[in-house]
């Protein structure tokens, strides 16, 4: 259950930032083009929106660190597993779960010295340039997208002993859409 629950928070954290980030700049391309038009100028010229970027560019800092942990739970991640898959079963399976717990531990590396860094801010005045929020709210990013992420390799490698099965995702499979027969061509399926 709590899985779960942790699953559908990522999903929505990730979605919600990526909608609002694309929105914002949207609205700020938007903005930069309509103040040229001269019956719109003393409407939008009085709107700052110099903060937009610096606010994108945290809002998709963190939905990189959070989707990175998407990616492990999800099998989305990139992997070149050439060579381990022509080794034998005893051997396939150490390998892979070396790799994962690397991950693991290198995640785990990162997400302490991203929290020691962040605790470092947090006794001094720093600031964000535009939007003068606290420094440390911005980097807070990277102890809780690392540790979201070991916790998602450590998951990976514990199903993994359990099933001899990683996370696979299916290119071809689209949420929502769904193939009477198996092998259906297009033509079959629009009928």
């Amino acid at each position: 259950m709590l899985l779960r629950i942790l699953d559908r928070l990522e999903e929505i954290l990730i979605a919600t930032l990526m909608a609002a980030a694309t929105l914002l700049i949207f609205l700020a391309v938007m903005h930069r083009y309509l103040i040229g038009i001269p019956f719109l100028y003393p409407i939008l010229f009085p709107i700052n929106l110099s903060w937009a970027q610096e606010l994108c560019i945290y809002m998709f800092v963190w939905v990189a660190k959070f989707g990175a942990a998407y990616g492990v739970r999800t099998g989305i991640h990139v992997g070149v597993d050439v060579v381990v898959n022509q080794l034998r079963s005893p051997w396939k399976n150490a390998v892979v779960l070396f790799g994962l717990f690397c991950g693991a531990f290198f995640t785990a590396v990162i997400g302490t010295m991203g929290a020691k860094f962040v605790w470092g801010l947090m006794h001094t005045d720093q600031v964000s340039p535009d939007l003068e929020i606290p420094s440390w709210i911005v980097y807070l990013c990277i102890p809780l997208g690392s540790y979201l992420m070991c916790f998602r390799f450590l998951q990976v490698a514990y199903a993994y002993f359990r099933t001899g099965e990683l996370p696979h995702h299916d290119h071809a499979h689209v949420e929502g859409v769904e193939v009477d027969a198996p092998g259906a061509g297009v033509a079959e399926v629009t009928r």
